[in-house]
């Protein structure tokens, strides 16, 4: 299919294109010249939504003061060297 490239440059991306590429508004894009055509990629659109707590599943606790989180990066760094040796 051709497209007429409007008054401000734009161009319209077929439907079907725009949902197999899942494009959606929002997605941001990249452009450049490769010799006589232009080559653009989508990149999905910046979430908006928090990621505080999604980890929360994984914990067992939260540890109360700031030598409790030393603990908590020393076991963590000891369990992530064991499963390094086991590999």
């Amino acid at each position: 299919m051709v497209n007429v490239v409007g008054s401000k440059g734009q161009i319209v991306i077929n439907k079907k294109i725009r949902d197999q590429l899942g494009i959606v508004p929002g997605c941001r894009v990249s452009q450049r010249l490769v010799d006589d055509h232009v080559e653009i990629y989508f990149m999905g659109p910046e979430h908006n939504r928090s990621l505080k707590g999604i980890l929360r599943q994984y914990i067992d606790s939260s540890p109360e003061s700031e030598a409790d989180w030393s603990d908590v990066r020393a076991s963590a760094w000891a369990e992530t060297a064991k499963e390094r040796e086991a590999c």
